[in-house]
């Protein structure tokens, strides 16, 4: 795994956790070409190897934004086959983010504002510092979300909050965000990061094919009937019946002490 990227910085703080941090924060971590196609090689490289990572946490350098959305100083005067040429390239990031199988927690700690709160809702789920802002921003640009914000985010908050978000523009809190089902917590602006690191951790605690597993199988109870996504279910289940992992859980219930996960 790379982590000489021009616009991400990675760290592995832990043995099992990367932090991934959008690194543009003189340009408020707005989304160019090159942190779209940074993001792309590193997501979709974890759908091949996840190199003994457990979970990922997605933030922002600095404390104004955890990404302002696309960088509009780039876009200026594109023209509109650059212009698609450079949301080809999202969408691939888009789609990369969604099947990495390692879960992911955005933890927001700024401004998320259109592709920025595109990319987070592409997360498996978000925190967010009190001061956050979030807004979809892109009907009072003339143009409409185009990194999964018209998917992702009925799936959290439902379709009718969803139509107010995304067709009038505005921005709203992080207490909003919890009420309306966006963000699962609200932490202190200097408590962001350890509070994401606290339950990254207790992920990574567990069997990590059983985790990997279960994100495959939540992911399809949006997209098909419930006789189909829970015959999914039991195959996913079926996986972790021979692994060492499954074997070392039971062990570890009876022997009472914590397991030792190897993901196999």
């Amino acid at each position: 795994m790379r982590t000489d990227f021009e616009t991400l910085f990675v760290e592995r703080l832990e043995p099992h956790i990367l932090v991934v941090t959008l690194n543009r924060p003189d340009r408020r971590n707005a989304l160019n070409t090159q942190m779209g196609l940074d993001m792309l090689e590193l997501f979709g490289g974890f759908y091949v190897d996840q190199e003994d990572i457990r979970c990922v946490v997605l933030t922002g350098a600095g404390s104004k934004a955890f990404c302002a959305g696309g960088d509009l100083k780039q876009r200026n005067d594109m023209t509109d086959e650059t212009w698609q040429n450079q949301h080809a390239v999202f969408e691939k990031m888009t789609l990369a983010i969604m099947d990495c199988p390692i879960p992911i927690i955005a933890a927001v700690n700024g401004a998320a504002f259109g592709g920025g709160l595109e990319m987070a809702l592409s997360a498996d789920f978000l925190y967010a510092a009190r001061s956050a802002r979030f807004a979809q921003t892109e009907t009072s640009l003339g143009i409409m979300p185009g990194a999964g914000g018209t998917q992702n985010l009925p799936r959290a908050c439902g379709v009718r909050r969803a139509k107010e978000i995304i067709f009038t523009a505005e921005p709203f809190t992080s207490e909003q965000a919890l009420e309306w089902g966006i963000v699962n917590k609200v932490c202190d602006d200097r408590q962001l990061l350890d509070e994401a690191m606290a339950t990254a951790r207790k992920i990574a605690a567990n069997a990590p094919i059983a985790v990997r597993q279960a994100k495959k199988s939540i992911s399809m109870a949006t997209q098909t009937d419930l006789r189909t996504g829970y015959s999914f279910e039991i195959e996913a289940y079926n996986r972790m019946v021979p692994t060492e992992d499954r074997l070392e859980g039971v062990r570890a219930f009876n022997e009472k002490r914590a397991p030792n996960f190897k993901g196999r």
